[in-house]
């Protein structure tokens, strides 16, 4: 499982070095337009191809999904590295290897979400999914200052840092073994992918745990990522807070995010997670609406690392109850949702969000964020069985051994008297 998580966070701060070097690249090549165009090619394909994505890994091992994710990644920015080494690319280089990069992300990001259950015991799914979150953050906080001292002193080691840390997520998990996929009676047999697509949404629509779960994670992505991502910013224009206050809100919501997870990654397990889950995206909720009221900086700050603190807990129980009570066959095409509902459903509402933002005002689109965010704890609380849900795993009651009874003594005759010792 260690094996694993390096691995993956070492594929994290690769993503991160990567995409900062592309745009690097893309400015330095070509003009602003060119640069959204890059940015864009790689951006698009990763949405649209995510769903697809977990129906290979579904069809064929994630493990291998996985580790031919990071070769081909590898072997691409390797490629580029070496040309920007040896001259200056034309910009439909960039172009191809942003849509390379998108379209195997698209394969990796299912793959490696459908992972956790099949490394673990089941009970430990929600200690595992807290690492794994620990090691987002911390890849993303790594990542950008890498970056930067790669740009500063050659564009092409930004790229060439990216590759070998490819290459070394690669090394990692070729050594990383997992659980035989059980069989699953009740799975429908493979088609072709547009039909074990359609037959991944059915499950999920007609699971009475995942379903209401995919749904109210989907619509929490809405009501965090909105505020976050947008009205932040908009809201330090509003109110004069300077450009550092961006940085510290966002910083402390990161923070926060970070010690959820290291909370769960002690806990481990969590009786009543599905009630706990509910309860904790409620407060998260109304903290983030509340980051829109408070008129100081350290006010905003203090409530989004409470809300990055609780959201963060909350999150990594509802993966980690998705996760566990997912049939072993639907696991990538479960992942597959769940990522497209963060790297393509919530940013879509960006410009929705900013447009209503000018019409209405900031504070009220923390609020409407709050609300979206809210209502998922509203599907939460409607399912009787996300209310009921449980993450330990129990055990049967074995039988306790019997003690053999004492043998009866021999019955004697009274009439014959005392038994004779033997001479």
């Amino acid at each position: 499982m260690l094996r694993w998580l390096t691995a993956y966070f070492a594929s994290i701060v690769g993503d991160s070095v990567y995409f900062l070097a592309l745009g690097w690249a893309a400015a330095q090549f070509a003009g602003p337009a060119q640069v959204g165009l890059v940015l864009a090619v790689g951006a698009v394909p990763r949405a649209l191809l995510m769903l697809l994505g977990g129906v290979v890994a579904d069809r064929f091992d994630p493990r291998k999904v996985v580790i031919g994710s990071d070769a081909l990644r590898a072997a691409v920015i390797l490629a580029l590295a070496a040309v920007l080494w040896l001259g200056t690319p034309r910009i439909w280089l960039l172009v191809v290897v942003a849509l390379v990069f998108g379209v195997v992300d698209a394969l990796f990001m299912p793959a490696v979400g459908a992972l956790p259950p099949r490394l673990t015991a089941p009970d430990e799914v929600v200690r595992l999914v807290g690492m794994r979150q620990l090691a987002i953050r911390i890849g993303k906080a790594v990542g950008p200052p890498l970056a930067g001292f790669a740009l500063a002193h050659h564009g092409e080691a930004a790229f060439a840092t990216a590759g070998v840390l490819f290459a070394f997520s690669l090394l990692l998990l070729a050594g990383v073994r997992i659980a035989p996929l059980p069989a699953d009676p009740g799975a429908a047999e493979p088609g072709t992918p547009w039909q074990d697509l359609a037959d991944g949404l059915r499950y999920i629509r007609r699971h009475r745990l995942v379903g209401p779960l995919v749904l109210a994670t989907a619509l929490s992505e809405i009501g965090f990522m909105a505020p976050l991502q947008v009205g932040v910013f908009l809201l330090a224009g509003e109110r004069g807070f300077g450009a550092s206050s961006i940085g510290w809100i966002l910083g402390a919501f990161a923070v926060g995010a970070g010690l959820g997870a290291v909370g769960l990654s002690l806990m481990g397990r969590i009786r009543r997670a599905g009630a706990v889950q509910v309860g904790t995206l409620v407060v998260a909720s109304a903290a983030i609406g509340a980051i829109g009221l408070l008129p100081t900086v350290a006010g905003a700050a203090t409530v989004a690392g409470f809300a990055g603190l609780v959201g963060g807990v909350c999150g990594g129980l509802s993966i980690a109850l998705i996760q566990h009570n997912t049939a072993a066959a639907y696991q990538g095409r479960v992942a597959g949702v769940l990522a497209l509902s963060h790297v393509g459903l919530a940013p879509l509402v960006f410009p929705l969000f900013g447009l209503a933002a000018g019409a209405v005002g900031v504070t009220p689109m923390f609020l409407i964020g709050a609300g979206i965010s809210a209502s998922a704890a509203v599907v939460g609380l409607l399912s009787g069985d996300v209310r009921r849900a449980q993450l330990t795993v129990r055990q049967p009651l074995k039988p306790r051994p019997r003690t053999p009874a004492p043998a009866p003594p021999p019955a004697t005759d009274p009439a014959a008297g005392p038994p004779r010792r033997s001479r």
